[in-house]
């Protein structure tokens, strides 16, 4: 039985993240500084000749979905890798970093750093306004952005978390366990399963997460694909 969580992109652009579909009510997708993401509810063959003929050819897209897509000759798949989708109904408690450092509300104030963070560590996708999906926090050690994470897609009883990264100059230190518990506990409170991708080789953010409680729920593709140009 398919679930929302298969399609992710898709269902969050027509429930809580409804407000930021720049699409229609075939295709949706994020302003490009937000978020390079779209959905469709089916990619069939139809479905992507239709999409072809409004989407920006300047554009790179990013695809999560179960399915594995067939896509058209006019689509260019730039790069495609699995992941595993984890969901949390029952979470851990973790030990303590070895710092006590303050969780800090991240705002527009931050946003320099936060880039220059995500640009380091690679997370995910990270642009000026990423930051507009809400809940991001972080741990500042002597002034400095040490680690972070925050919200991204919303889907109906569903709040994903990501760009969970630490600094190299302060991975060890339980900083990313203390953001994601932080995160997964606010979404639990808010009474929404919080749910997260890694890949499928990231050892280490495996082992963080199932520590925490999340379980493995499926293995999804990310897609990033263009209008092929001849």
């Amino acid at each position: 039985m398919k679930s929302i969580l298969d399609n992710p992109i898709w269902n969050a652009l027509i429930t809580r993240d409804a407000d930021y579909n720049i699409g229609s009510n075939n295709f949706a997708f994020f302003d490009a500084e937000m978020a390079p993401f779209i959905g469709m509810p089916n990619w069939d063959k139809n479905s992507q000749k239709q999409l072809i003929k409004k989407v920006d050819e300047n554009r790179r897209w990013f695809l999560l979905i179960s399915d594995d897509v067939q896509f058209i000759e006019d689509i260019e798949v730039v790069l495609t890798l699995p992941l595993y989708q984890f969901i949390c109904t029952n979470l851990n408690e973790v030990p303590k970093p070895k710092k006590p450092l303050e969780m800090v509300k991240l705002d527009l104030q931050h946003i320099e750093e936060m880039i220059n963070l995500t640009k380091l560590t690679k997370p995910g996708p990270f642009s000026y306004k990423t930051i507009n999906f809400g809940g991001y926090y972080g741990l500042f050690e002597d002034g400095k952005l040490a680690a972070m994470g925050g919200e991204r897609l919303h889907v109906d009883g569903y709040t994903e978390i990501s760009a969970i990264c630490t600094h190299p100059d302060y991975q060890g230190l339980g900083y990313a366990a203390k953001i994601t518990h932080f995160l997964t506990l606010s979404a639990l409170n808010s009474g929404f399963i919080p749910f997260l991708h890694a890949r499928t080789d990231n050892v280490k953010a495996i082992e963080l997460y199932k520590r925490l409680g999340f379980q493995i729920r499926k293995e999804i593709q990310f897609y990033i694909i263009k209008k092929r140009v001849i």
